[in-house]
């Protein structure tokens, strides 16, 4: 028996799955979520930009002026603010830093701790 429907009368629709993202928690490393071997190094150089980006826009200075007060030129410096970390160790990251008038601290914990439980951190003061 097949069921027919009545004129102007509209037809029932299906309700399509709606599929949720698969959701995975991160390890707070987004660079070793992904598997990328130097994922620590690139997590401190991504910190270090976020803080200088910070920083030049306090101070109002625009990409031009960074590059001159840096011995950078304007698209190297366009690069690293929009996350283009090759080319840039963070030797290097420190040097700009302190040649935009800001000093660099590196602290130790003398407190031995096992591996996992260590980090870096990057605090702007």
């Amino acid at each position: 028996m097949t069921k027919t429907r009545t004129k102007g009368a509209p037809a029932k629709r299906k309700r399509a799955r709606v599929r949720r993202p698969k959701v995975e928690l991160s390890s707070g490393n987004v660079f070793a979520d992904l598997g990328l071997e130097d994922a620590e190094e690139l997590l401190l150089k991504a910190k270090l930009v976020s803080e200088l980006a910070q920083l030049i826009e306090k101070k109002g200075l625009t990409q031009v002026e960074v590059a001159k007060r840096t011995g950078l030129d304007q698209p190297k410096i366009s690069r690293l603010l929009n996350g283009g970390l090759s080319g840039f160790s963070v030797d290097r990251l420190f040097s700009i830093l302190n040649r935009l008038g800001h000093s660099v601290e590196v602290r130790i914990s003398a407190k031995e701790s096992a591996p996992k439980k260590s980090h870096t951190r990057v605090l702007l003061t």
